[in-house]
């Protein structure tokens, strides 16, 4: 019984080393099936019930609506470019599910990604991601005042 405990105890740390490994795979791949225009591919790393907010306000996303809006980018050899540059992954104590965050360059410009992925009985799926544009503080009253008149002239 000791033997055993022992071994686990040893084990543990690569058991984790190969989750995030996995996930770190994942998710180079999901970006990377973007890039491509690979649908199949990318929408089959998210869960069915998945949530993806974009970088616009208005980008609040289920799966369906999410694969409904991008159709058109999906026609094209790539429907966008996204790269992680950094990428910070976390798991559960279960590990059944797990949290990251990213820097991304993106054809917009450089931005974060963070997400929720769920351990399945198929593997990891992406549950929620956040696509968010960065923003140098010096430059946030200037972005302000555009978005604030964008918002206005929205809404005449």
């Amino acid at each position: 019984m000791l033997n055993t405990i022992i071994l686990l105890s040893l084990l543990i740390p690569f058991i984790n080393v190969n989750e995030v490994k996995e996930i770190d795979t994942l998710l180079t791949k999901w970006h990377h099936a973007a890039a491509v225009a690979d649908a199949k591919t990318y929408f089959g790393y998210l869960a069915d019930d998945a949530i993806y907010m974009g970088t616009d306000a208005k980008e609040y996303w289920t799966k369906e609506e999410f694969q409904k809006w991008s159709e058109k980018y999906f026609k094209r050899k790539s429907a966008w470019n996204i790269f992680a540059t950094k990428r910070n992954i976390y798991l559960s104590a279960d590990k059944t599910y797990a949290w990251f965050d990213e820097v991304l360059t993106a054809g917009f410009g450089p931005a974060r990604g963070s997400g929720i992925l769920i351990k399945t009985k198929t593997g990891w799926k992406i549950k929620h991601y956040n696509l968010a544009m960065t923003i140098p503080n010096e430059i946030v009253p200037e972005v302000k005042k555009l978005v604030e008149k964008h918002l206005k002239d929205e809404v005449k």
